[in-house]
This record gives structure tokens, sequence and C-alpha cells, in this order.
């Protein structure tokens, strides 16, 4: 009980140290939108990094972070599993009529909105796979890690609840893939970058996947029939075929862990699913 009670605390006194913080500072002036999402997004990652790195320190550097571990597997895993994880969902729903294209729109500093959602991305990230699940599957196990962070990671996407079960459901299935792509790649990197691909090109280019509501998008998409396979008001994030898509991979992804060889420690069996 006591060390459940000092990992409530931690988790906490992180999390609301981190809003708090985020709260009080500055926006930016400018008036062009581009730039002011890009300070928008800048700010609450640098408190993202600040209290990691505080609360690092205060755990005596015991905690380790994965932050920048075997960054080759993680940029290859992120860039092949992300791209599969986007295709999939589009070119099915593409092919089956429910997305249709009619035409492109002009944005200006594209390139800075891409900025602006790639650090939203690590700042999601290290918010809910850096320290927090860490700390909690080293003083617990991975199951109670992914459990509360994947609550945490559904809970910061509220408007899901909202929009109905299916969108639930796909939210909370993206956070166990992203845990499982972190366990197997041994790097936050690799659902770093498979999450920058589902927001980035599923949002800047085409416009099928939720952001701030000032997020531009490229393509001008449209999605029409069953609500159920169209995702509704939140197109491709409320569409069953992602959610068909998610287990897959998270099955696929479980399978290639639950195979690895077994090592002993201390004359026990202990699966190398666990980065070392």
């Amino acid at each position: 009980m006591k060390k459940t009670a000092i990992t409530i605390i931690k988790f906490i006194g992180f999390f609301l140290g981190w809003a708090v913080f985020t709260s009080i500072l500055p926006l930016s002036s400018s008036e062009n939108p581009a730039i002011w999402r890009l300070w928008a997004e800048i700010m609450p990652l640098l408190a993202i990094i600040a209290f990691t790195f505080l609360f690092w320190l205060i755990e005596k550097k015991n905690i380790r972070l994965y932050l920048f571990d075997k960054p080759v597997k993680g940029v290859v895993l992120g860039v092949i599993m992300g791209g599969v994880w986007l295709a999939v969902p589009v070119l099915v729903m593409y092919m089956a009529g429910i997305i249709h294209f009619g035409g492109t729109n002009v944005i200006h500093l594209f390139s800075v909105w891409v900025l602006a959602a790639f650090l939203n991305v690590i700042m999601q990230e290290l918010l809910v796979r850096g320290y927090l699940y860490q700390m909690i599957k080293q003083k617990h196990n991975i199951a109670a890690a992914a459990i509360v962070t994947t609550a945490l990671f559904t809970g910061l996407h509220g408007g899901a609840f909202e929009a109905g079960t299916v969108p639930v459901l796909n939210v909370l299935t993206m956070s166990l893939l992203m845990t499982l792509v972190l366990e197997y790649s041994g790097s936050i990197i690799a659902p770093i970058i498979m999450h920058f691909l589902w927001n980035g090109i599923g949002a800047l280019v085409f416009g099928g996947v939720s952001l701030a509501d000032d997020y531009p998008n490229l393509l001008i998409m449209s999605f029409t029939g069953n609500e159920i396979l169209s995702g509704g008001v939140c197109k491709m994030e409320g569409s069953i075929i992602v959610l068909f898509v998610n287990i897959v991979l998270i099955v696929f992804l479980y399978c290639l862990l639950t195979r690895r060889p077994v090592r002993f420690c201390s004359g026990r069996p202990i699966r190398t699913c666990r980065p070392e």
C-alpha cells in the first residue's frame, strides 16, 4: 500500500505540476496563426522536458527513460508501422467510396505547421510514455504502467467521449499500440515517429485526423456513407475501420513480444520483452 501511495503521489505531482506550469507560461502575441500555434506547442513541450528532468533527478537517476536508445531501430520501426497504420485505413476507405478528394488548400508556412504538430507529438509521448510510464513500470509492472498511462492518454482526448464509443475505443487502442511499439523498439523514438505520421499526414495533409481547431489541411477530403465506417464528425478517428487496424497491429506486436526468447535471472525465467 505504501508503494502504491507513493506512486500515486508522484503521478499527481508530475501531471498537475506540468499542467499548472504550462498554464502560466506566456502565449505568443504574433498575429500569424502558424507562429502562434508553434509557440503554443513549444511551451508545454518545454514544461514536460523540465518536469521529466526534475523528477528523474528526484529519483536519483534510477528511472531509465529510453529517450535516445536504439535510434535506428526506433526510426525504422516508427516509419514502417506508422506508414502501415495510416495507409491501410485510408486505402480501404478510399476503395470503399467513403473518402473523396476535392482539390487542395493553400497553406502559408506549411513547414511551421508541420513542426508545431511534431512538437505536440513529442510533448504527448513524453507526458504519457516518458517518466510516468517508466516510473510505474519499474515500481510495479508493465500492465499497471500500460493501464494507467492509457487512461491518462484517453482522458487527454476527452472530446472522443462526446463523439461516441468507437472514437473512445480508437483513442484507447491507439495508446496501447504506442505502448507496445515502445516496448518492442526499446525507445520512445518509435512511438513519436509513428504518432507524428498519423497526426502530420492524417491531419495536415488529408484532414482526416483531428488536431487543434486552427490546424489547416492541405487536401480537401470529405467522408460519406455509414457513420460507423466513415467516422462521422470524428472522420477517420471515429471509424470502426481504424479500430480494426489498431487491434490487428496490437495483436501483431504482442505476438512479436511474447515470442522473444526467455532468459534467466537468479534462476527465474524472464522474457526479454522488457527492453534493455
